[in-house]
């Protein structure tokens, strides 16, 4: 990247904010992954705009990330500029049963401010990995909850830097999916509508959820949470394990074999152990059931 572009980021966001060839390893759960040419993390929805401007002009390929929870970047990393909507952009403001929280705050501290002021609805969210911009694209869930029952409204930006909020009926929610991840909107804040509850009630079910996840999910290695969507009618780690790939290995990328839905990288994997581990997966579930499985993480080229 010329470096007449890198100064112009750092005009934008400041130079503490800039990282030139950012190893990927350290920016994503996976713990794998090659250089990105360039990382800003911006601070304001000003910044963001003046980024996208910059990447429009000069026909810069880019990506919007948050905590790298759900990305694997190849081995060779990315030609473009990485956007990270992290702690920069992560204010947050109670209102009665209203949360109003910015999209790089992380999402259990969202959760945690919910149950700090007595709201339930958001247990299911304590122990997901990602940031709240993160979650709102991809309707993230766990437990029978999920980010579509209690997000009211998200103001988004698109490839233009054009703002605008929408309604949870036009973010057209699905599973693990939104109209956010359709139209490659930016979010940027969203409102979050909960109820009054039980401060100890919230509180035991918070820490029920947690064992729940320490004993059944490998949280001991890095990884990128459930590596499959769930299919209909059945479940990814289901399929996995009955078709006997529990444990299987490329290089250190291994089928978790305490919760086969889980591909976990054991020390030294790439990300072509981690691809190579799901391509085969993929197709041995497929032969033995004729269920095709679909990456729930996102591959970023």
């Amino acid at each position: 990247m010329e470096k007449d572009i890198i100064r112009q980021f750092c005009d934008i966001a400041g130079t503490d904010n800039v990282e030139t060839d950012a190893p990927m390893n350290r920016y994503t759960t996976f713990r794998t992954g090659g250089p990105a040419d360039c990382m800003v993390s911006p601070g304001t929805i000003e910044q963001i705009r003046q980024l996208l401007k910059i990447c429009r002009e000069n026909k810069i390929k880019y990506f919007v990330m948050g905590n790298g929870s759900n990305v694997i970047v190849r081995d060779s990393g990315y030609r473009g500029l990485i956007i990270r909507i992290n702690k920069n952009f992560s204010g947050i403001r109670l209102e009665g049963e209203m949360i109003t929280a910015q999209a790089g705050m992380m999402l259990s501290k969202v959760a945690a401010a919910a149950s700090t002021a007595g709201l339930t609805g958001m247990e299911f969210a304590s122990g997901i990995p990602g940031t709240l911009g993160g979650a709102l694209g991809m309707n993230a869930g766990a437990y029978g909850g999920e980010m579509s029952q209690i997000v009211e409204w998200v103001k988004v930006m698109d490839q233009n830097g054009d703002l605008r909020t929408l309604s949870r009926e036009e973010l057209e929610y699905e599973y693990r999916n939104s109209r956010i991840l359709k139209e490659n909107y930016i979010a940027l804040e969203a409102g979050i509508r909960l109820e009054k509850g039980d401060p100890d009630r919230i509180k035991q079910t918070t820490e029920e959820l947690g064992n729940c996840r320490r004993e059944k999910q490998p949280l001991e290695y890095p990884s990128a949470g459930s590596t499959f969507k769930r299919p209909a009618g059945s479940f990814a780690g289901k399929l996995i394990m009955d078709a006997g790939l529990a444990g299987r290995r490329v290089g250190d990328a291994q089928v978790s074999e305490k919760h086969c839905g889980f591909i976990i990288n054991r020390g030294n994997a790439t990300s072509g152990d981690i691809l190579a581990l799901m391509q085969e997966v993929k197709d041995i579930v497929y032969k033995k059931t004729g269920i095709s499985l679909e990456s729930e993480v996102k591959i970023l080229d």
